[in-house]
């Protein structure tokens, strides 16, 4: 292994990296070979629990690009991820074909029952996955580089570009519960089948899909660790702390930050065709921005600003919100606003940002120790040069 790309990712981040390639491989294992009474068994409801929790921390690490390097809170990050999902629903629905309830072959049961008598025109293609699989970067892509560039050419930035980002999701809410937007209206898209001719509730497809959003969570961060360490990621964590300054030197600070932009944006919609197989389902609710409030929480607590944090972070928090909600229900939205604010006061740094810093100031202090134990050359007289003449 060259040790000079270990250096440059960090090590820890290389060790972390290869345990999440290593359970896209042990959990499928212990699910479809292991039996029922081994210890690394894993039942059909972890893997499907354990599939949504990888996609989340991937829509986190898409978040965390755009705000912990390059200062821009998105609230609305939850938009990208939702279209995504769209985007693999339609493909899933176009699979049904005629084992629909109303066995048309080509309209989706919804618009067979609002009377719709041909496929609108954004449907077409659908069929095929190589077309979806496109879309699925394609369309947040496209989204996000068009209200980039307006956003960022006008300089909108801090807590203004937030309130917008929120906006645009709460907009793209308010259209997708419409019955002639033709996404399915409230109920949005379900009933899903098969995926490649493969069905979607089989153990092979399951754990097939798990390992996938392992292997994708993988490569998320090391794109991450890679284009952090290079000489853009300088400049866009230069452009984070003084854009003027950046703009003064001659750059582009509205081109750094736009390119960032929509490479997030497609990071999240590839988390959200993968979350749709997996769940089954995908309505209007994704788009609800309480939804994008909280990746910002994931990546908050885990540690915004470093590779691993929102993954740590959508791990810890979607597994206390499976087990609360599980026991006090109506109580979560608050223990999560508390989470939050606590958080914010004792540990802006997050989980993994504190640790970093434990350890950094550990070292120093080790260094620093050993300095001051060297002793110091006093054998020799110190010699006094002659004055100049």
């Amino acid at each position: 292994m060259n040790t000079g790309f270990i250096r440059t990712i960090g090590r820890v981040n290389f060790i972390a990296i290869l345990i999440i390639l290593a359970l896209a491989v042990a959990v499928p294992y212990g699910n479809l070979v292991a039996p029922p009474t081994s210890l690394v068994y894993v039942p059909d409801y972890m893997v499907a629990l354990l599939g949504k929790f990888l996609t989340y921390a991937m829509l986190a690490v898409s978040l965390n690009l755009v705000w912990g390097y390059g200062g821009i809170l998105s609230l609305g990050h939850g938009a990208f991820f939702a279209l995504g999902g769209y985007v693999m629903g339609m493909y899933l629905m176009r699979q049904i074909g005629d084992r629909g309830v109303y066995s048309n072959p080509i309209l989706p049961d919804f618009m067979v029952f609002l009377n719709w008598k041909e496929l609108p025109w954004f449907w077409w293609g659908f069929d095929q996955f190589w077309f979806a699989a496109l879309m699925i970067v394609l369309v947040p892509g496209l989204l996000a580089f068009v209200f980039g560039w307006f956003a960022f050419r006008s300089r909108v930035s801090g807590v203004y570009l937030s309130i917008i980002t929120q906006a645009m999701t709460y907009a793209l809410l308010l259209a997708f519960f419409r019955n002639d937007m033709g996404f399915g209206g409230n109920n949005g898209l379900t009933d899903f089948k098969d995926i490649l001719g493969f069905n979607l509730q089989s153990q092979e497809t399951r754990a097939t899909l798990f390992a996938l959003s392992a292997v994708f969570l993988a490569g998320f961060l090391l794109l991450v660790a890679w284009i952090t360490t290079s000489r853009y990621g300088k400049l866009l964590v230069a452009t984070r702390d003084a854009e003027s300054r950046t703009r003064f030197l001659g750059y582009r600070p509205e081109r750094v930050k736009l390119f960032v932009w929509t490479l997030s944006a497609m990071m999240a919609g590839i988390a959200g065709a993968l979350y749709v197989p997996q769940i089954g389902i995908i309505n209007p609710g994704e788009f609800a921005p309480a939804n994008s409030i909280e990746v910002v929480i994931w990546a908050a607590v885990g540690g915004r600003g470093t590779i691993l944090g929102p993954v740590v972070g959508a791990f810890l928090v979607n597994g206390g919100k499976s087990w609360f909600t599980g026991l006090f229900p109506e109580f979560w939205l608050f223990v999560l606003g508390a989470l939050f604010v606590l958080t914010t006061l004792y540990l802006p740094k997050g989980i993994i940002g504190t640790v970093k810093g434990f350890w950094q100031a550990r070292n120093a202090r080790k260094q620093s120790q050993k300095d001051a134990d060297v002793p110091k050359d006093t054998s020799r007289p110190a010699t006094v040069e002659a004055p100049a003449e």
